[in-house]
């Protein structure tokens, strides 16, 4: 008795090179996100080694404290390379919240001043950082935004800020150039220190007049067009963001 016997399907070609082309962008999308969010921090991230190994050898990288880039609402908080951006990565999932600027001295030695005008704040818990209210934004007038800065300690927690802003501070008026402290290289973890830099950012305000937490890369604004300067990591992909004083 003779069966039928079913004949393998062939398999369409034109699904074969579908799959092949969607592999293919699938690759090619991985190396842009990689490139775009890994390799440049990677790029930056060696500068920032041989800037701390040997800042005198980089001076040109410095900007000075004080300076305004061109017609920026912002001054510079302190001196140094601006070595890490907003928006750039250290590990999957992480985005940069500020910028990171090094000094390329010693703990506190390099002082750190107000950006702009506004009102002071300083938490109970914290040793290492101070916030600054701005009733109004200098690009969005009818927002309020915040300015943080921290690693203003040592590795210990010792704070380098100016006494005139203990802890527990709140709502004290400080114009632009104001003195806050110093570059300290405080991480919250003993033992394990950061190199010496402040860590600077623009917080959002959450409309009830309080700042939101800055921890989160989506509570925090690109400072690039307050400075004057790209700092947007996702836009500059390698450079170390300079500018000519006004």
């Amino acid at each position: 008795m003779l069966m039928d016997v079913e004949q393998p399907k062939r398999i369409n070609k034109k699904w074969i090179i579908a799959f092949i082309i969607a592999i293919f962008a699938g690759v090619i999308s991985v190396i842009t996100l990689f490139y775009k969010v890994y390799y440049s921090n990677f790029i930056r991230n060696h500068k920032v080694i041989e800037f701390l190994r040997n800042p005198s050898a980089d001076s040109k990288l410095i900007i000075p404290a004080l300076t305004r880039c061109g017609d920026a609402p912002f001054i510079m908080p302190t001196s140094g390379m601006i070595g890490f951006l907003w928006g750039d990565s250290f590990r999957p999932g992480h985005r940069h919240q500020g910028i990171d600027i090094f000094s390329g001295t010693n703990v506190g030695e390099s002082p750190v001043y107000a950006a702009c005008d506004g009102y002071l704040s300083r938490l109970p818990d914290w040793k290492s950082s101070v916030i600054i209210r701005i009733p109004s934004d200098p690009l969005q007038p009818d927002q309020q935004i915040w300015t943080y800065y921290t690693h203003l300690a040592d590795a210990h927690g010792n704070s380098l800020i100016v006494e005139a802003f203990p802890v527990g501070s709140e709502e004290i008026f400080v114009s632009a150039g104001t003195l806050l402290g110093y570059q300290g290289n405080y991480s919250g973890k003993p033992g394990r220190p950061t190199g010496v830099h402040l860590h600077f950012s623009i917080v959002k305000d959450d409309g009830l007049g309080r700042f939101m937490n800055e921890l989160e890369f989506k509570n925090t604004l690109d400072p690039s067009p307050y400075f004057g300067l790209m700092l947007n990591a996702l836009e500059n992909k390698d450079r170390i963001p300079l500018c000519e004083p006004q």
